[in-house]
């Protein structure tokens, strides 16, 4: 008499850095079925797309290249996870059936609240928004006005791009500029976009953005031809519509081993978790290892055995300032910046070589199962800042 393996079937939704990541590490036992369900045919590297949009680099990845043998690619929209029949129901109405649920939807543009932001301002989050962007950009004159809304690392890093390609820039950094760099990496970026001719407006947010100008809060109005919006990011409320609980954003309310607090069947990871609803700074530099971990998380369940709790350690981000300079911040592992930075063309090569290892590492992970290493010793959730500003680069 022939006997079965039991299978066990793994439904990741979402194909960014984590999703791909924790795809490629339930490999590690050989009687997992894994199916990966994401929007796009395509991976988009994000942290590239302020590239993208200038024409200056590539921001797609074929899905061929980072999944392991055997994972298998549904490009279809997740609508509901139905926990009481373990369905994952999708847009095109195939329901996939599951024993464990890896939710990895990612981040995406939060709607703006300011009058006129969300009908004539143009986000770069996801590669849809950053495709009407670059279009609009193909269209417009090389001197007309653009407004940059925004001071962290998208805002900041597009303007740069678009400045060194000799546009006329205008950053608006209603917080401050890039508060999480230290105050000598902070005058770095700014010296290199004084030197650029990017007018940096700081104190006075936006309050209403119109087709050909934007109103400031001191009254001010400026022409802007083109207003990029890049504050603020939201999730997919794929989990709050399932009937799972979630953090004010939206994020799916976890554990510390990233597990659902209401479904132990589910397990989140990336930018859509909250573990003990204190998340972690988003950020490429951490999708990778909570990926491995959410798949770590899983495979303990299946073998029946106690999951870890994550453990991480943030040290810092990467600028890229246009194509010839950039800046790596150094941090403690508690992600708070020291005075140390490395900034000119070495900060750029680090830069692009943290977005090549990015990549590199889920193929790696594809290849040979259980060989991402990362630096751990970081706080538990909960003892860092939650609001601390996003970070979209490596």
């Amino acid at each position: 008499m022939n006997e079965h393996k039991a299978r066990h079937r793994a439904i990741v939704i979402g194909g960014g850095y984590a999703g791909t990541m924790a795809a490629n590490h339930l490999r590690l036992r050989n009687d997992v079925e894994i199916t990966l369900v994401n929007p796009r045919p395509r991976f988009v590297d994000r942290v590239r797309l302020h590239q993208w949009v200038a024409g200056t680099g590539g921001a797609m990845v074929d899905y061929r290249t980072l999944l392991g043998e055997g994972i298998e690619l549904v490009v279809d929209k997740a609508v509901r996870i139905d926990v009481t029949s373990r369905v994952v129901r999708l847009a095109s109405g195939r329901a996939l059936d599951y024993d464990h649920v890896i939710y990895a939807v990612g981040s995406s543009a939060a709607i703006p609240s300011v009058p006129g932001a969300a009908e004539f301002g143009f986000p770069i989050a996801e590669f849809e928004s950053a495709k009407r962007l670059r279009a609009r950009l193909d269209d417009l004159p090389l001197d007309a006005p653009v407004t940059v809304v925004g001071g962290g690392p998208t805002g900041i890093e597009i303007a740069a791009e678009l400045a060194e390609q000799g546009r006329a820039v205008t950053l608006v950094c209603g917080g401050g500029l890039m508060p999480s760099l230290s105050a000598p990496g902070r005058r770095y970026v700014v010296n290199w976009l004084s030197r650029h001719y990017v007018t940096v407006v700081e104190g006075s947010p936006v309050t209403g953005v119109r087709p050909d100008t934007v109103v400031f809060a001191d009254g001010a109005v400026r022409p802007s031809a083109l207003t990029v919006w890049t504050t603020g990011f939201g999730v997919p409320q794929l989990a709050a519509e399932s009937g799972l609980r979630t953090d004010t954003l939206g994020r799916l309310v976890t554990d510390e081993t990233l597990t659902s607090i209401d479904d132990r069947r589910i397990v989140a990871t990336g930018d859509a978790a909250a573990p003990s609803d204190q998340p972690l700074r988003m950020s490429g530099q951490g999708a990778g290892p909570l990926g491995v971990q959410a798949a770590d998380t899983v495979l303990n369940h299946i073998a029946g055995t106690e999951p870890a709790v994550i453990d991480l350690a943030l040290t810092g981000t990467c600028l890229s300032l246009g194509r010839h300079a950039g800046i790596r911040q150094l941090a403690r592992k508690d992600d708070t910046a020291m005075n140390l930075y490395i900034g000119g063309r070495a900060g750029a090569k680090i830069k692009e070589m943290t977005c090549k290892i990015g990549v590199e590492k889920i193929r790696r992970e594809a290849h040979s199962p259980g060989s991402l290493a990362w630096l751990k010793g970081g706080p538990r959730p909960g003892q860092s800042d939650p609001a601390a500003p996003e970070v979209r680069t490596a």
